[in-house]
Parts: structure tokens; sequence; C-alpha cells
């Protein structure tokens, strides 16, 4: 019975671990996004001092092409709205790992008092 115990025990330690793992990486994915929002918000405030006649120029690869300002605006604008979705979507993410750590974590603490237990029964047998 102790073995068995053992055993779950260091199951669920495992899949603690790999659930710890997901949301490390997940965060990091989520910082990444973060410095890209601002990065396009700093663009996108720059476009809106901008008069309708300034020129304004795209990187493509190491060519630089002259863009209309409202379409870069657009531009901009979409790759915010579409960083924001994929911030939320990471945001559930982690809230779902989060969930399974804890789950994890209230398993092997219970676990924990099993061993516990056997441990003692075990030495009041001996």
């Amino acid at each position: 019975m102790l073995e068995e115990i053992q055993r779950k025990f260091q199951s669920e330690l495992d899949n603690f671990k790999i659930a710890q793992k997901e949301i490390q990486r997940v965060a990091l994915t989520r910082q990444q996004l973060e410095g890209q929002l601002t990065e396009n918000e700093i663009v996108r405030d720059e476009l809106n001092i901008l008069t309708s006649d300034a020129k304004v120029f795209k990187s493509v690869g190491p060519v630089l092409l002259k863009t209309d300002l409202t379409e870069a605006k657009q531009n901009v604008s979409k790759r915010i709205d579409y960083i924001s979705k994929e911030l939320k979507r990471v945001d559930e993410l982690i809230t779902s790992f989060e969930k399974k750590q804890d789950t994890h974590r209230e398993a092997l603490n219970k676990l924990q008092h099993q061993l516990q237990q056997a441990h003692v029964k075990a030495a009041m047998q001996a």
C-alpha cells in the first residue's frame, strides 16, 4: 500500500511540474505579446500625430516602400486587434493551467497525508 501511494504521489508530482512548465512557457509568450502590443501602440500614436500629407514608409525586407497614411493606420490597428485577441487567449490558457496546477497541488496534499498515515501505521506495526 505504501509503494502504491508513493507511485501515485510521484505521478501527481510529475503532472504538477508539467503544468508549472506550461505556465512558464505561456507566460513567456504573453510577455512577448505585451512587447509587440506596446510597440504597435507607439506606432499608432506616432501615425496619429502626422498630417494627412505626410510621407509614410513601410519596411519590406531590405526595402522601404511608400505607404498611404490611412492604410498604415489600418494595418497597425488590425495588428493591435490581433495581438489583443492573442493576449486574451493566452490569459485564458494561463488560467486553465493554473487551475490544473491547483488540482494537482490538492491531490499532492492528500497523497502526502496518506503517506504520512501509512508511515505511522508501518512504524506502529514494526
